[in-house]
């Protein structure tokens, strides 16, 4: 995977975060999802590197390699808006001070928050089978509860912790023809690591706490989005059948958006990386003179 890229770990305060990065042209973020890691973009990336770009490729904190501090009361260490710092001073210290971003599933939350938080460091934003977490849960219906349900399980103390450790395999489960083997390796690896898992659950319990708490403020205070964003979605998955189009979720949200789904399953960066990558490479590109 990833001929051509290097590997590092960055040093943070707080945090050890392992990158992949490669490529010569303007820097792009590729934000994982749960319970991947940057292994997951190894399709996407070298496709996005012969378009021109610099592809970074973090693992999120507590994610895969990437080691965050202990799990605190309030969730903030593993916060979005810490996640997004993580990002920040990982491409500062790659030398990129502005970078086109985009997250997938969980790492959309982050780049919604890195957008928001940062805006002189976002060029351009793509949001990849993703909504605001406040859009999910302002509005919960049956059917989002029982399709969804893993939200609520995840943000119980202790409980899934024991559940999943129990039987990593046989929770998180995973085809290596599809995922490609090494990428499936790597997955595997993460999944069985009691600190990841961890990790991954303290991301979802943040989400109901503390992320929720920063999106309202947000929201409050009428912050948008400011640079041009591209929402993608999956055509197999449910998102848009449980929202309809998500782009008019999003304009809520930012300035300038567009977007279209992608004929792929919710792991559209394994599945459809061509697709994929061609939409990427077209709105990052995109950029005025």
């Amino acid at each position: 995977m990833f001929e051509g890229f290097e590997t590092r770990w960055v040093q943070l305060d707080d945090a050890s975060v392992f990158v992949r990065h490669g490529g010569e042209g303007p820097p792009v973020v590729l934000l994982h999802g749960h319970p991947r890691t940057s292994s997951t973009w190894h399709r996407v990336a070298p496709l996005l590197v012969r378009r021109g770009f610099t592809v970074v490729c973090p693992d999120l904190r507590g994610y895969g390699r990437s080691r965050g501090p202990a799990a605190t009361e309030d969730h903030a260490a593993h916060s979005k808006r810490a996640v997004a710092g993580d990002v920040v001073a990982v491409m500062r210290t790659l030398g990129h001070d502005r970078f086109g971003l985009a997250g997938h599933d969980r790492g959309g939350a982050v780049a919604l928050r890195l957008a928001l938080d940062h805006p002189g460091a976002v060029s351009r934003v793509a949001l990849l089978d993703c909504l605001p977490l406040t859009e999910h849960l302002s509005g919960i219906t049956a059917e989002f509860a029982t399709r969804w349900w893993h939200w609520f399980f995840f943000a119980q103390p202790d409980i899934p912790e024991r559940v999943i450790n129990a039987d990593a395999d046989s929770w998180y489960r995973g085809d290596a023809r599809s995922m490609g083997r090494e990428n499936h390796a790597e997955w595997r690896e993460a999944t069985r690591n009691p600190d990841v898992v961890r990790a991954m659950l303290e991301d979802y319990r943040a989400g109901l706490t503390i992320d929720k708490r920063h999106e309202e403020e947000d929201r409050d205070v009428g912050r948008l989005v400011r640079c041009p964003a591209l929402v993608l979605w999956s055509l197999k998955d449910d998102l848009e059948d449980l929202y309809g189009n998500p782009v008019e979720v999003w304009r809520r949200w930012t300035e300038d958006v567009r977007g279209h789904g992608i004929d792929s399953g919710h792991h559209m960066a394994e599945q459809a990386p061509e697709a994929l990558a061609a939409s990427l490479a077209d709105f990052f590109a995109d950029e005025p003179e």
